[in-house]
Parts: structure tokens; sequence; C-alpha cells
């Protein structure tokens, strides 16, 4: 039977004024899955840019969004969420989705995990997938307690994570960003520089020798500086300058490959302990109502809403 939802899709390839709201029906659980009220759908610039053209082994029509929080409609028989034991009426968070731009989900059970108290569902709804690709950008060049790294748009989403897994484990980072996020890279224990011409001398006058840079931006200002202040190509990671990362023979790291896929399912567990224990927050710059997708959508991507966007049905 089902239960009735709304759910945006992409029709056509292209931007979101070729998305519609469309009626649809999240079925009933089977074993190992569980049906999801949504109650806010986490933004990413993913979201739309995995819609903007046709990709290999993809068909339209495509349902968007790619992580909820919600409450547990119904659970398939003898099945367990990614967190262990749960009932109906738990409240969960979900990553790595598809379609979560709706008031209900039917998913594979091991992709929720019960909801982090100190977390609202629309900051919840944004922990996993900034969460995931911060955590895997310091996993990839091995930062360790005492190291100085350098990120590059430490004020964005990721940054924002980067910055905070990164004073948990007692690595200092240095961080570009614009004036107005200067106190945001501060706030969460960064040393700001702000981005430009001069960038290189700005980031060695603080004074901290650089042991690995991160990439969350993907201009050539942030891979030139970083190929200038650190020599050893492993301990140089971008999720936004692929291109560039082949050129020079840095990693490039997207959800999508495998080893990435397999990472970022592995650390969600942890991520979601931290932010139960309130060591990991998720700054909230604004919601919007579910109808209003294709304005959020539009404002996410001027790059500088000051903090995580969702959708509330």
């Amino acid at each position: 039977m089902g239960v009735a939802a709304q759910q945006w899709i992409a029709t056509e390839w292209g931007g979101p004024e070729r998305w519609r709201l469309a009626d649809t029906t999240a079925p009933d659980p089977e074993h190992g899955e569980v049906t999801i009220r949504v109650r806010a759908a986490g933004m990413n610039p993913a979201d739309r840019k995995h819609v903007a053209a046709p990709r290999p082994g993809v068909a339209l029509p495509v349902p968007i969004g790619y992580e909820v929080s919600g409450e547990i409609l119904a659970i398939g028989p003898g099945t367990r969420i990614g967190s262990g034991e749960a009932r109906v009426g738990d409240d969960v968070i979900a990553f790595r989705v598809q379609g979560g731009y709706t008031t209900a989900l039917t998913i594979p059970a091991e992709k929720a995990f019960l909801k982090p108290r100190p977390l609202s569902h629309a900051e919840a709804a944004n922990l996993l997938l900034a969460g995931t690709t911060a955590a895997e950008m310091l996993d990839r060049v091995h930062a360790a307690a005492g190291e100085t790294i350098l990120l590059h748009g430490a004020s964005g989403a990721v940054g924002v994570m980067v910055l905070q897994l990164a004073a948990l484990r007692g690595i200092r980072v240095i961080g570009t960003t614009s004036e107005a996020g200067a106190e945001r890279v501060r706030g969460f224990g960064g040393i700001p520089v702000s981005y430009g011409a001069g960038l290189r001398d700005r980031v060695r006058g603080t004074g901290f020798p650089v042991d690995a840079a991160l990439d969350a931006v993907g201009t050539d200002e942030a891979v030139d500086v970083s190929l200038a202040l650190v020599e050893d190509r492993d301990r140089i990671v971008t999720i936004a300058a692929p291109g560039r990362a082949a050129e020079h023979g840095f990693a490039a790291i997207a959800g999508a490959q495998p080893a990435s896929a397999v990472f970022r399912d592995g650390i969600r567990g942890e991520l979601v302990r931290l932010a139960d224990e309130g060591r990991l927050v998720v700054p909230l710059a604004r919601t919007y109502p579910l109808a209003d997708a294709i304005e959020a959508t539009r404002f996410l991507a001027d790059g500088h809403p000051g903090g995580k966007l969702a959708l509330i049905p």
C-alpha cells in the first residue's frame, strides 16, 4: 500500500527550473528497509550538479537529494538500522539515499542512524555528506596530531567540518576565507587567512610550516598555493579540482568513487556519535518549505549561504 508522498524530481537534464514536485508513493518496507517521514532534507551542491547533465548509468527522471532527517514510519520484518535496533517513531538520519527532497522515503535500513539528540532535524539532515567528506580529506593526507594543515574554503560546509574534526584530533588548521568568513573560521579553532593575491605569503606569515593541504574550493589559486607549500603530493587532496589533481599527481576524491564510498559509509557511526555527544555541530543558515526547493537551490548556488540549508516538508 505504501505512504503517499511528494518528491522533487528532475524530468530533464539541466537547471532546477526543469525540476517538478511530483506525487509518488513510498512503498512498504521489506526486509532490510525502513520508511521515513522526512522532517528535513539536507541540501548540498551535488544535488544540483548531478542532474545538470547526462551521466553514465543514470536515467531520467531522477529523484533529487542525498540526505534526510525524520521519523521512522515502518520497519521491514527482522530489520535493524545502521546504528542497531530501532522502533517505529524513532528519529533517524539517513545519508547516501536517493530522492531526499520528499515527504516520505523508503530506504535500505543500513543507511539510517538514530538522530543525534542535540541536533534539530534541519541540522541533522546536513551532518553526514559534509562530515564524511571532511573526514575522508583528513584521512587521505594522513593528518596527525601536532601537524598544521592548509584548508582552502574553511568557512564553507565541508570546511567547518574539517575545522571541528581537526580540533578534536589536535591538528592545527590555517583556513582560507573571505573577510566575512574569518570569524567563523576563528570560532571553530582555525587561523583565518584571506584568499587572493599574496595568499602564499600570508600563509607563511602565520609562522607555521604546512604539512598538508586540503582544497574544498577548486580554484587555481588554491591548487597553486598548495603545490608551492606542500612538496609531498600524497599530502594534498581536492574535492573540486580533479583536472589539476590528475595533472600534478595528487588525490581528487568524490563520493561516487568506490574507495570513497567505503570510507564514508564506515565513518558515519563515529560522526553520529560525536554529534550526539555535542562535539560536532552543524551551522544552519536558513530553512525553506519543501515547495520552495528551486528558490533554495538558487540561493545555495550563489556560494555564500553562511551555513547549511534545509528543506522542511
